[in-house]
């Protein structure tokens, strides 16, 4: 070997070296941004809770209306220790589970034909489109009606909710799509199924989590508003209950938990996202 090729070989060498370096600073440089945004999303409640209680304190707001948050804490804690507070979250978080499969599974599966098919999409856009616009608070009465005051009034419900934004972001995650990726399945002769699944399905889902995350959201609205009308437990039974009896540290405490789902199941779908969109780039 020559001493050309040697020079040739080490400034090869270096230049790969110098590529992994950069890698490896962009991936600490992510890594430390990553950790400062859920810090700053820490802080940000933190510090509302630590102003409401300083207000509350010197009297800047009526503590009748506005408890203090160390009140609200003491109370929560009160019903966590009664079994209250623990019985009515789960048959609340039970109410969502079942109504979000039953709203959830349809909405990606309809979604994704819609987004496939000018056809279906022809017959069913209508009807979404519809329906979507009227108030879910308002069809209520409508479910209470044909499902009793059980709980299968409260499951539809948030399957109703549910549904609307997740068949909506799916199809509109299909048709943005390419029209190759599209074409080549078709040349490849794949079958319907096999569209759905290596084509349409994976190429929708940055839109299908998104419809899911904003479904999420409904769902706890939906669910606090069902459970104030005939039912004996629940989140939302808790708040009204309170409210009937003037206990505004329960109301805010029924209040306060809702947020804190909200928050961990925004968290917790916002990793199974990274998890399953492995190629979507952070933001």
């Amino acid at each position: 070997m020559s001493a050309q090729d040697r020079l040739e070989i080490g400034a090869q060498s270096g230049v790969a070296a110098s590529a992994a370096d950069v890698v490896d600073i962009g991936e600490t440089q992510r890594l430390a941004a990553r950790r400062r945004e859920r810090l700053m999303s820490i802080a940000s409640p933190v510090g509302l809770l630590l102003a409401w209680e300083i207000a509350a304190r010197l009297g800047v707001i009526d503590v009748r209306f506005f408890p203090a948050p160390t009140s609200i804490i003491a109370e929560l804690i009160r019903l966590a220790q009664s079994g209250e507070l623990i019985e009515n979250v789960l048959i609340s978080l039970q109410r969502i589970t079942l109504g979000f499969l039953l709203g959830g599974i349809p909405a990606v599966v309809i979604g994704i034909v819609m987004g496939i098919s000018r056809p279906v999409r022809a017959l069913v856009d209508p009807l979404i489109v519809a329906t979507f616009p009227i108030p879910k608070s308002a069809i209520l009465p409508f479910i209470l009606l044909i499902f009793g005051l059980g709980e299968m009034s409260k499951v539809v419900m948030v399957a109703i909710g549910v549904f609307f934004p997740v068949a909506i972001n799916s199809t509109a995650g299909v048709l943005q799509i390419s029209q190759i990726y599209l074409d080549v399945g078709k040349s490849f002769k794949a079958s319907r199924w096999d569209t759905f699944r290596t084509i349409a399905l994976p190429g929708a889902l940055p839109f299908v989590m998104t419809g899911i995350k904003l479904g999420a959201g409904l769902a706890l609205i939906l669910i606090a508003v069902a459970e104030m009308v005939g039912a004996k437990s629940g989140i939302g039974y808790m708040i009204w209950s309170a409210w009937e009896t003037f206990s505004v540290a329960k109301m805010y405490v029924g209040l306060f938990v809702i947020a804190l789902i909200g928050f961990a199941v925004s968290f917790l779908l916002r990793e199974v996202e990274r998890w399953v969109i492995r190629w979507k780039p952070d933001v």
